[in-house]
């Protein structure tokens, strides 16, 4: 750790109000005990009220707050030449397009139209219009941005419900894309949620004292969605606002709403959507469980859907994506759509199956599907649920036939041949699967045992197949080492940053409940999300961080180091220790990332970040904050 000076206690940029001195530090959970003998099968669990759910990114504000937008307006799209045709693999339904008003930071700009914040800042808005859309998502180039930025998504029809992300947040996503090697303009770039309406508004403010020259940013494309996606809710379709329901799977499948079997496990089940190349596709995907029933949520779906991380990170899920009432015809009004990605863990074509773990949590009611990794014998009753077309979900009823070996050909076609490989050939007895099902597991006694890959199954044809990847195969080759009951002495816990700009303060939190205190309490203090992960507890073996409170300054000041807590304690009385906020490390190792400070000569604020590309900004950028270095080590991912 580096040695500190007296000049440095004039107060922190981690600062929060004086009132919220006392209001509590790390979480105190404790470690979940695990089972040490090897597991084959677990059962599900369900989501409780009591888990910690993230922020609502979705803000209401007035619709007056709105800036004025300049307008980008593409055209209508000619789809003479996108291939819809396919019956098998992720459904494609959006397509990408080229923006040149906006296809680099310099031509950005000048669309720009800035205007002050309250506070000082600047805010701009530009919105994209494209033609005959049924949904459009941005696709932003980010090679330069304060963490400390908001970035907002609306409609110029609904300017008063918007989506908000930090720019921290957005920084985290394309430094998790670099790190799995994608170092193109790809993995540099956020994808937007997508809108619904065929225009997106993006705004951008920026904090007190960064000069507008310093974003650089473009949205050099956008996905066009082409295939209308939504759904009346039950409440909708009495009021007779909706328009007719588009998007209707083949007649032979069945409403799974419709069944008592698998009634747990549908809500385990995930519509999916995301981008890849500027392209938008929709797969489905499973939660699953692990053998310590932790609550990680672990997500299932196909290679063939998404093998990248870069496609990972513009995840977007639909939960409880099911009609209300059998065959209704509607969507149930408590579907909840989470967008905020997911870390790839693992991802192979010998079974087509994607590993994944949700940057979301949950919803309540969610279930964590139970699994079983023994192989299924020839002749074993499967269930199938999915959501063919992107419809509702729907539940196949058939058998399992025969393992098979199968292999990918040209223009999104395999082969399957023989009776023993990494997949299983199922027939349906009723109900089928068609694209948009991809990646869907099949159950066996309400447990996963493979996730689809593709066939031919068809309602007016029995007796064609579908293939899918084996459960068991993958467990064995790599998902055990994520899935299996193993010793544990506590797992990594979210750590919480805040921006308040009317004073250029930080606060951090690793306690859920402080946390939803500031946000209900401190409207100056802009919820940035998680900044990183670190341990709640001291069972790992890790190091203390402390937590200190300013009453002079109203600033609370961290600090990874015992001799630099004594110094303070001993040397600065308005400095009153108040707790250990989290565990870290004191050296790297572990997959551990250093945690950056700073010093402002001016102020005599601390900053800390653990994200290099925000480091490297503030170095550029703010002359007066002094580069310290690493001052601890944490992690930026849960798993």
């Amino acid at each position: 750790m580096t040695g500190i000076s007296i000049r440095r206690w004039a107060g922190a940029l981690t600062a929060v109000a004086a009132m919220l001195a006392g209001c509590g530090g790390g979480s105190s959970d404790a470690a979940s005990t695990a089972k040490t003998q090897p597991i084959t099968s677990v059962d599900s669990r369900v989501q409780p009220a009591s888990a910690v759910q993230d922020v609502a990114s979705v803000k209401s504000r007035s619709a007056n707050a709105a800036p004025k937008a300049a307008v980008v307006a593409l055209g209508e799209l000619s789809l003479s030449k996108v291939d819809t045709s396919s019956s098998i693999g992720p459904r494609l339904v959006g397509q990408a397009r080229d923006i040149a008003a906006t296809k680099s930071a310099a031509e950005t700009q000048t669309q720009w139209q800035w205007k002050d914040t309250a506070v000082g800042g600047k805010v701009a808005a530009i919105s994209f219009r494209s033609e005959g859309a049924y949904g459009v998502r941005l696709g932003v180039l980010v090679k330069q941005l304060p963490g400390s930025a908001i970035l907002r998504v609306y409609t110029q029809a609904t300017p008063g419900s918007v989506y908000q992300i930090s720019g921290q947040e957005i920084l985290q996503l394309i430094e998790r894309n670099q790190a799995a090697g994608d170092k193109t303009d790809q993995g540099r770039t956020w994808w937007t949620p997508d809108t619904g309406e065929g225009e997106a508004t993006l705004e951008v403010e920026l904090p007190p004292g960064v000069a507008v020259s310093t974003l650089d940013i473009a949205v050099p494309q956008l996905s066009h969605i082409f295939v209308n996606l939504s759904l009346p809710t039950e409440q909708e379709y009495q009021a007779q606002v909706a328009t007719t329901k588009v998007n209707e799977s083949d007649p032979c499948n069945l409403d799974a709403t419709c069944y008592s079997e698998n009634a747990t496990e549908r809500n385990a089940v995930a519509r999916m959507s995301f981008v890849s190349g500027g392209l938008s596709y929709l797969c489905t995907g499973t939660l699953l469980n692990d053998g310590n029933s932790s609550g990680k949520p672990y997500f299932l779906s196909a290679n063939h859907c998404i093998s990248t991380q870069t496609a990972a990170s513009t995840l977007q899920t639909n939960w409880f994506y099911r009609s209300p009432t059998c065959n209704s015809g509607t969507l149930q009004s408590t579907s909840i759509r989470k967008t905020g990605g997911a870390q790839l863990l693992y991802a192979s074509s010998s079974t087509d199956m994607s590993f994944m773990l949700l940057n979301d949590t949950p919803p309540v009611g969610a279930v964590y599907a139970g699994w079983d990794a023994n192989t299924v014998i020839s002749g074993t009753s499967v269930t199938g649920l999915h959501h063919p077309s992107g419809d509702l979900l729907k539940i196949s009823f058939g058998k399992v036939n025969s393992q098979t070996s199968c292999q990918s050909s040209a223009g999104n076609q395999f082969q399957c041949n023989g009776a023993t490989g990494n997949f299983y050939q199922v027939t349906w007895s009723q109900g089928t699967t068609e694209g948009g099902s991809s990646g869907s597991a099949l159950f066996q006694n309400g447990r996963v045992v493979g996730t689809l890959y593709g066939g031919a199954a068809v309602c007016t044809n029995r007796a064609l197949s579908d293939y899918y990847g084996r459960f068991d195969v993958a467990y064995n080759a790599a998902l055990k080492n994520w899935l299996a009951a193993t010793p544990t002495s506590g797992s990594r816990t979210a750590v919480y940053r805040f921006f308040n700009a009317k004073t250029g303060a930080h606060f951090y939190t690793a306690n859920a409940a402080e946390r939803d205190f500031v946000i209900r309490t401190y409207p100056d203090f802009s919820y940035e999300n998680v900044a990183f992960y670190a341990y709640p507890d001291s069972s790992t073996g890790k190091d203390p961080v402390f937590r200190f409170f300013n009453a002079t300054s109203g600033a609370h000041f961290y600090s990874g180091s015992t001799a630099e807590r004594d110094f303070v304690i001993a040397n600065f009385p308005q400095f009153k220790y108040e707790t250990i906020s989290w565990y870290a490390q004191s050296a790297a190792g572990n997959g551990a990332s250093p945690m950056y400070r700073f010093y402002n000569s001016k102020s005599g604020a601390h900053f800390y970040t653990i994200n290099a590309a925000e480091r490297d900004f503030v170095i550029q950028t703010y002359k007066d904050f002094q580069y310290e270095g690493a001052m601890y080590y944490a992690w930026t991912a849960a798993q």
